[in-house]
């Protein structure tokens, strides 16, 4: 007989909820159980990035505070197992990805059973199971920082991925928490098509993938979902916003390092239509990035397709999920600091969308949106996909 478990995935880069507290982070919260109450999960996979921000040697005690918040609320007590990795241990340069991810099981959900990497057999999930540290020694995750000589031009970080792998209802899935590199500079980004930092994503992507699939365990469907950091193809973008303009490379007086790319209108008393600086990206009808939820601007956004043959996405139709003002009075707005993207993405296997196409009975459909479109949730806005699970119960 089939079965159906109602499904949500969550994925939130959190970095500013520990740097500015406070007003964002209530409203972070109340905006999550507000996902969780309208579309009523069984199954809850929440992935964070990011966790305990920029400073985060200084913010780790609030991150912690920060899990505390969600595990114990009213909104989860319907909750009974949950299982949560949280890797804060920043002391391990080496290993540390800051990276959460949280797992949570409603009580009418009974056949749940997670994978041990180490015996490679499932157990099933009975209670809290709550790991926080470095999570070297658990084996019910893999958790695993890009490699040093990734990229030995740029500066190594907080980047990674962390999997955990479970059977529901006799059907067996990996979720993997991925955080991949960022755009440095906005100048460098617009040398070239694709861009520098867009080939170091792919590589970092397809080592994932590589990772996750090979044969040191059976494979299975997978989810990844985290921030990519997928940015808009840079160049091609301000080719097309620049059309019109008059295009003037600003350099340093002492060499020919460009430090401003200024776009000009040709009349209209030659107003700047789009000001890049490394870490600026001032374009003055910024309302196209919103507008039709930025539908205009997909077709810059590229960096999935070198991987449409092993992975797929529900079809975008929110604005660009990255980077939002932290100004609480102003959660639409798009800061200046770089061109807005969909960073925040769930994306999965070919046979992961096998099992979550719709319901034959017509009752629920699957949803792919942000969480708090209209609440200032930080500079990213989370992502969310709810679908039902088909499974067979034998």
């Amino acid at each position: 007989m089939e079965t159906f478990t109602d499904v949500l995935l969550v994925t939130a880069n959190v970095g500013s909820l520990f740097d500015n507290v406070g007003e964002i982070q209530n409203g972070w919260l109340q905006e999550l159980y507000k996902t969780i109450h309208n579309y009523k999960p069984q199954f809850i996979a929440l992935h964070f990035q990011e966790v305990g921000g920029k400073d985060y040697m200084v913010n780790m005690g609030k991150a912690e505070n920060f899990f505390q918040n969600i595990e114990s609320s009213e909104e989860m007590k319907d909750f009974d197992r949950a299982c949560i990795y949280v890797d804060n241990q920043f002391q391990a340069e080496d290993s540390f990805t800051a990276l959460g991810s949280m797992y949570f099981i409603h009580k009418t959900l009974k056949n749940i059973y997670q994978y041990d990497f180490n015996v490679k057999d499932f157990k099933a999930v009975q209670e809290q199971n709550k790991y926080v540290g470095s999570l070297d020694k658990v084996s019910t995750v893999e958790k695993e920082k890009f490699p040093k000589n990734f990229w030995p031009d740029f500066k190594w970080s907080r980047k990674g991925f962390m999997r955990t792998r479970w059977i529901i209802h006799n059907q067996g899935l990996d979720l993997v928490n991925i955080h991949l590199f960022h755009d440095a500079s906005n100048l460098i980004a617009c040398n070239s098509s694709p861009s520098i930092y867009s080939a170091n994503r792919k590589n970092a992507l397809r080592y994932i993938i590589n990772r996750t699939s090979d044969n040191r365990y059976t494979a299975l469907p997978f989810f990844l979902f985290g921030d990519f950091n997928f940015r808009l193809d840079t160049l091609s973008l301000v080719q097309h916003l620049s059309i019109e303009a008059d295009v003037q490379r600003v350099t340093k007086d002492s060499s020919n390092e460009v430090e401003k790319i200024i776009c000009e209108e040709k009349d209209n008393d030659h107003q700047v239509l789009l000001q890049i600086e490394e870490k600026l990206f001032a374009y003055l009808h910024q309302a196209v990035f919103r507008e039709d939820n930025g539908r205009a601007l997909l077709k810059y956004d590229k960096e999935i397709t070198a991987f449409r043959d092993v992975i797929q996405e529900e079809d975008v139709k929110f604005p660009p999920s990255y980077p939002y003002s932290e100004d609480y009075t102003k959660p639409t707005q798009y800061m200046n600091t770089r061109c807005p993207a969909w960073c925040d993405r769930i994306l999965m296997s070919h046979t992961a969308h096998d099992f979550i196409q719709k319901r034959d009975d017509g009752e629920k459909s699957v949803v792919y949106n942000t969480i708090g479109p209209n609440v200032c949730m930080g500079d990213h806005k989370p992502v969310f996909l709810s679908f039902s699970l088909k499974t067979n119960n034998h």
